[in-house]
C-alpha cells in the first residue's frame, strides 16, 4: 500500500503543481491513500474530494498550520515556528474557514511589507525599487497562499538572484516581517472542534519549522511534546522526507508510549516530484479508515 498524507499544491499555498497534476501522478504511482495539506488553507478540499473519487484514491482532508511556540527552557523562551498537520476535520467548518480567512489576509499584507524592506535593501544597492506593477505581477503568480516563495520566483525571473537560495541569504531572511501568531492551544481547539485529529509535523526536521529549532536532541524533543504538547496533540508525523531512520523509529517508539497516531508523508511540493516515495506501513491507514472520503 502506498500512502502520502504530507503534500502541498500550487492552488492551496506554496506547490508547483495543480490539484489536476498531483492526482494524476498519484494514480500513475498508484498512490492508495494521501492528503493535501497546504499552508494554512483549506479552499481547495473540495476539489480534491472530487478529483480523488474521479482516479480512486483514498483521501483525507488536510492542512498545515503554522504555529508559535515557546519553552521556558531554550532560547530564552523565544517562540518558534512549529508546523502542526489537521485531518480528517469538516472542510465546512465555519470557525476554521473563518480563522483561516484573517490568515491569509495577514499573509498578503505581510508579503507587501517585506516587499518594502526589500526596497530598503535594493536602494542601498543602487538597484531599482520593485513598483506597484512588480507587486501586481507577483500576485498573478500566486495561485494559493501569497509568501515568500512567490517573491523569490519574482526575483529569479527578473534576474536578481539565481535561485531561491540566494533569495532567501541575499534579501528574504534579513528582511522578513513576523507571521501571524498562531498558538497550539487555538490551532487545536480549531481543527478538533471541526472533528479532526493534530499532529505534530516533520518534529525533527533539521532544515528548521521544528523541534530541532530548540534542540537537536530527539529526547529533549520527546520532553517538551510531553510536558507542553500533549493535550493538545493527536499524534506525531514519523515518516518524513527529511526524517533519518533513527528519527523515525524514536518518534514511533515515543508516539506508542503516549497514546498517539502516527503519520507520515513525503512534504511534496514538486521540486522535485518526490510523490509517494516514503515506506509508510499499511497500519498508518487503519488509523484514519473512518476519516478516509
Amino acid at each position: 500500500m502506498k500512502i502520502d498524507l504530507h503534500i502541498h499544491s500550487k492552488d492551496g499555498s506554496d506547490g508547483n503543481w495543480t490539484l489536476e497534476e498531483i492526482f494524476a501522478e498519484a494514480a500513475r504511482r498508484k498512490i492508495d491513500l494521501m492528503s493535501i495539506t497546504d499552508h494554512d488553507a483549506i479552499h481547495c478540499q473540495d476539489r480534491a474530494i472530487a478529483l480523488a473519487k474521479r482516479y480512486g484514491i483514498a483521501y483525507i482532508p488536510g492542512v498545515e498550520l503554522n504555529v508559535t511556540f515557546s519553552h521556558p527552557s531554550y532560547r530564552d523562551g523565544k517562540g518558534v515556528s512549529l508546523d502542526f498537520l489537521g485531518y480528517g476535520y469538516d472542510i465546512h467548518n465555519q470557525e476554521l474557514l473563518d480563522k483561516l480567512k484573517v490568515m491569509r489576509a495577514y499573509r498578503e499584507k505581510r508579503a507587501r511589507e517585506i516587499l518594502e524592506k526589500i526596497n530598503r535593501e535594493f536602494q542601498k544597492e543602487g538597484r531599482r525599487s520593485f513598483t506597484d506593477r512588480d507587486l501586481a505581477e507577483i500576485e498573478a503568480s500566486v495561485d494559493g497562499s501569497f509568501g515568500r516563495p512567490h517573491i523569490a520566483n519574482h526575483m529569479i525571473q527578473k534576474g536578481i538572484v539565481r535561485d531561491r537560495k540566494e533569495a532567501f541569504e541575499r534579501y528574504l531572511a534579513r528582511c522578513d516581517v513576523p507571521k501571524m501568531p498562531l498558538l497550539l492551544e487555538e490551532a487545536s481547539r480549531l481543527i478538533r472542534n471541526a472533528g479532526g485529529k493534530l499532529v505534530i509535523a516533520h518534529p525533527n526536521d533539521p532544515n528548521g519549522t521544528s523541534l530541532a529549532e530548540l534542540t537537536p536532541s530527539v529526547g529533549e524533543q520527546h520532553a517538551i511534546i510531553r510536558e507542553a504538547m500533549l493535550p493538545h496533540l493527536d499524534g506525531v508525523e514519523c515518516w518524513h522526507s527529511r526524517h533519518s531512520q533513527n528519527t523515525i523509529e524514536a518518534y514511533r517508539f515515543f508516539a506508542r508510549e503516549e497514546g498517539l497516531i502516527v503519520t507520515g508523508g513525503s512534504d511534496c511540493h514538486q521540486q522535485p516530484v518526490v510523490l509517494g516515495t516514503m515506506n509508510i506501513p499499511d497500519y498508518v491507514a487503519e488509523q484514519f479508515k473512518d476519516m478516509a472520503v
